[in-house]
């Protein structure tokens, strides 16, 4: 019999395992807690940028190629925002810039994020509508970089993530309150996976939200199990600046930064088969009770499958 699971994700690979998840569990059997601190506003729409890619992800509806977007997206509207001036650095596809003005309406009318972004994923195809806001209401990641204070998607999509990242924060996290949907999908799970996703902004920023730590520390007094698998193979992220993030963070490039960023939180941390020395589970030994080799980086449709079924093993050897 499958568990219940509560997933907290970022983007792209967090999208990933999301998918496999999705695919090995039955339907509202998963629930994905989303990153949200990559949103924020653009020509006057709320984006929500890994909300999204899980979305179309999960729908079947993503650019496999690029990881995010649409596939067979065409670009008029981002063609046109250059030609009258309009910031047109964030690439918004044509039926992607329908989904913002729709979400963006539907916010303005008295939707509440979480209600409006289900409402989106039902009429994409996804009936269930597995993926929840971690909060209503915004919080937003910044990023310190030696030429000052930077919001997220201008540095990681404006600047192609090039600037050093000296510090982060989480604005508005003091005032942001967990969602009900959110404390009820941790609350009633049986395993709580965090996805292969940036622990510095992407798990972090979930955390951040008043609630979320509070109610995985309620699951694990029943016993829930808290299993992670780490986003760093062979010392280099598998997509995206987490390697570098935790070197400037002053931690090693490695599973062990991994399981220092988020301290206390793994009760079982899956890495890559090929790093798993004898010296690499000394390291992590003081860290996380219990560490185990799978197969993590995630290709192809089934080795997302195949990492999803890794994962529910090993909570049942856990367990």
């Amino acid at each position: 019999m499958s568990p219940r699971v509560a997933l907290l994700a970022g983007g792209v690979g967090g999208a990933k395992l999301a998918d496999g998840l999705y695919r090995a569990l039955p339907q509202g059997e998963l629930s994905i807690i989303a990153n949200p601190g990559d949103d924020f506003e653009l020509h006057g729409l709320t984006i929500c940028p890994d909300h999204d890619t899980l979305l179309y992800t999960l729908a079947g509806l993503g650019d496999r190629e690029r990881g995010w977007g649409l596939a067979g997206e065409t670009w008029n509207a981002l063609e046109q925002f250059g030609k009258i001036g309009a910031p047109d650095w964030f690439r918004l596809g044509d039926r992607d810039l329908a989904l913002h003005i729709h979400r963006t309406a539907l916010l303005k009318s008295g939707g509440r994020l979480t209600e409006v972004n289900r409402e989106l994923q039902r009429r994409l195809g996804l009936p269930d509508a597995p993926i929840l806001m971690a909060t209503d209401d915004p919080l937003r990641t910044r990023v310190r970089t030696p030429e000052g204070w930077m919001e997220f998607q201008p540095w990681f999509v404006g600047a192609q993530a090039k600037p050093e990242v000296l510090e982060v924060e989480f604005v508005g996290a003091q005032r942001a309150r967990v969602s009900a949907e959110v404390t009820e999908a941790i609350l009633s799970a049986e395993l709580i996976v965090i996805a292969p996703s940036n622990p510095l902004i992407s798990i972090a920023p979930i955390l951040a939200v008043d609630g979320v730590r509070e109610a995985i520390a309620s699951a694990r007094t029943r016993g829930v199990q808290v299993i992670g698998v780490s986003p760093i193979v062979a010392g280099k992220a598998i997509k995206g600046p987490a390697d570098r993030m935790l070197r400037a963070a002053g931690l090693p490039s490695s599973p062990v930064g991994v399981a220092r960023a988020l301290p206390g939180l793994f009760d079982t941390l899956l890495v890559e088969e090929s790093d798993l020395t004898d010296a690499l589970r000394a390291e992590l030994a003081p860290l996380v009770p219990r560490v185990a080799g799978a197969t993590t980086v995630m290709h192809d449709d089934d080795a997302r499958l195949s990492l999803a079924r890794q994962i529910l093993q090993a909570a049942s050897d856990a367990a």
